[in-house]
């Protein structure tokens, strides 16, 4: 290991030679300088690798896959490549603010080694209107583990910095995985390791809607995927077992699949029927896709308070 490198930076990319370069040089405006890039090409058909070398900076390795083998693929590439006792991961679609490595690193210096992973805010942009559509800031930390499993918690790959020695533990990233490779990832680091975050919204990552669309049907797989692998752990756990199929439901409905949707719905409620937020949604898909999309964008304000409420009046705890 080389001692001027603490951090190894990840960045897997396919077919994004108009990104790259952009994701690239956020890094290199780190305030914190001790640091490798390693970009691992999952085998681009585009002008990727010259862009990439374009760039003439000692601090940048770039790898290339033959094939197209998937992101989970090649974030394991890139930690095999690595040599800092920390990695970091960076899409290629995403970019830093200067700091963020920094406040990272500070948070690793004075925590203890308990602490597996450091994790940010982070917001998205639409990438045509350059837009903000979601920000989404830190909220839990320490051992997280059954947060992941609650769907809380929610874990930006772009955002994390993790130690070495955590995938020594707990494995790489599962390459079978469509989607939500991530996700599997932190269920299997949490169990092992506490998380603590910078509040600060350290991280930004574009979207569009046909990205969104494509992404929603893969994210389905990924998710189906995550109930498989872990249904013995989620049926002791029936409100967390419930969130996965809220989520189905939720994401089935939105892409246009309301019969089928409306059938993971009825699955969370029989699982877990004391969450008012089921109900509502199921109700509301009976009203078709565009009241349903309506509804959902109002979400928050119309069963976050119900919720708590419901609960508490049943007396039954999470």
């Amino acid at each position: 290991m080389k001692k001027d490198i603490k951090v190894s930076v990840v960045i897997p990319t396919y077919n994004r030679a108009d990104l790259i370069d952009k994701a690239i040089k956020s890094v290199l405006k780190q305030t914190y300088q001790h640091y490798e890039i390693i970009v691992i090409d999952d085998g681009s058909t585009d002008n990727t690798e010259k862009v990439v070398k374009d760039l003439h900076h000692s601090q940048i390795h770039y790898v290339k896959h033959n094939d197209n083998r998937g992101v989970a693929a090649a974030r394991n590439t890139g930690i095999k490549k690595s040599c800092g006792e920390y990695i970091a991961f960076l899409d290629s679609d995403d970019e830093w603010m200067p700091e963020k490595l920094d406040k990272q690193m500070k948070i690793f210096e004075r925590a203890p080694l308990e602490v597996g992973a450091v994790y940010t805010g982070n917001y998205y942009i639409d990438r045509k209107s350059k837009k903000i559509k979601k920000v989404y800031i830190p909220r839990k930390k320490g051992y997280i583990y059954e947060d992941i499993l609650k769907g809380e918690g929610r874990l930006y790959v772009s955002t994390l910095i993790v130690r070495r020695e955590c995938f020594a533990k707990a494995g790489l990233f599962d390459e079978d995985f469509p989607a939500r490779e991530d996700l599997d990832m932190w269920i299997r680091i949490s169990k092992y390791y506490q998380f603590a975050y910078v509040k600060d919204l350290l991280v930004i990552c574009r979207t569009h809607l046909i990205q969104m669309t494509k992404n929603s049907e893969i994210l389905i797989e990924g998710a189906k995927k995550i109930q498989t692998k872990y249904v013995e752990v989620l049926k002791k756990r029936p409100y967390s077992y419930s969130v996965r199929f809220f989520y189905l439901g939720n994401k089935l409905c939105h892409i246009g699949q309301i019969k089928e949707g409306q059938k993971y719905f009825l699955k969370a409620i029989k699982i877990y029927p004391y969450c008012f937020k089921y109900y509502i949604y199921m109700l509301s898909s009976l009203f078709g896709v565009k009241f349903f999309l309506y509804f959902a964008s109002i979400k928050k304000f119309l069963t976050k308070r119900v919720d708590g409420m419901f609960e508490k009046n049943n007396g039954y705890s999470k």
